[in-house]
């Protein structure tokens, strides 16, 4: 079922109802500030994409276009150290992304954006922040930040080892005659829990390529760290 994007911003609430349509099982609600919003099982969803299940790189390709030069360890892709950014080989406009992600043990001397640092990049444009914030007050640069635009509502990261995810539902900037009209919103939740709703992202972020009106591939951030994911998935909703 193909649905317009606009209608997941109305009122500043993503609406439960509409997330099922467009594809989500075994979901439950829950009060939020700001209204109801899905939780959803982390099963994909008939109308996706999955972009890892844990079996080979055929999504992915090397951000430098070379072939990916991760690891893939028990069902998980593992970031190697050096080896660059990968991105998915399709573009993508509006959608809603799933992603789960496990930050390594690390030594009590690594400090700050050393400890454990990669991020997830919309349309190699705007980046959701990895990195360990376990216990740690809500940052622009920790965990789950659009990066250096804004904090996390509320800071949900796990201890370290432990399999983390993000829900994001992304609506991209709109553009006439090549100049943009409307900024993009993003809504994400961490861990089963809403931590930026509705919020516009006024440029691209940190790293990020210009903004422009074409669409773009989902980057996973190669940042020093052995980082692992598996679970991803993506349902297009333009």
């Amino acid at each position: 079922m193909k649905i317009s994007c606009k209608t997941f911003w109305l009122n500043g609430v993503v609406l439960a109802g509409l997330l099922v349509s467009a594809g989500c099982a075994n979901f439950r609600c829950c009060d939020a500030v700001f209204g109801v919003f899905p939780r959803c099982s982390c099963a994909p969803p008939d109308s996706s994409i999955v972009l890892f299940d844990g079996t080979d790189f055929s999504h992915w390709i090397g951000e430098d276009g070379n072939s990916v030069k991760w690891q893939l360890v028990n069902g998980t892709m593992k970031v190697v150290p050096g080896a660059g950014s990968i991105v998915t080989r399709q573009n993508f406009q509006d959608f809603r992304l799933h992603v789960e992600f496990n930050i390594p043990e690390l030594p009590p001397d690594v400090n700050g954006e050393a400890r454990g640092n990669s991020g997830i990049y919309i349309q190699r444009r705007y980046e959701i922040q990895i990195l360990d914030s376990y216990d740690f007050q809500p940052t622009k640069t920790g965990c789950g930040a659009i990066y250096k635009i804004k904090a996390p509502d509320k800071n949900v990261s796990r201890k370290l080892r432990k399999w983390q995810y993000f829900d994001i539902l992304f609506r991209a900037p709109r553009w006439e005659d090549g100049k943009k009209i409307e900024s993009a919103r993003i809504t994400v939740l961490q861990n089963n829990v809403v931590i930026h709703n509705n919020v516009i992202i006024p440029d691209k972020t940190g790293a990020g390529q210009p903004e422009g009106p074409q669409p773009g591939p989902i980057k996973l951030q190669e940042h020093g760290s052995a980082v692992r994911f598996r679970n991803v998935w993506i349902v297009p909703l333009d």
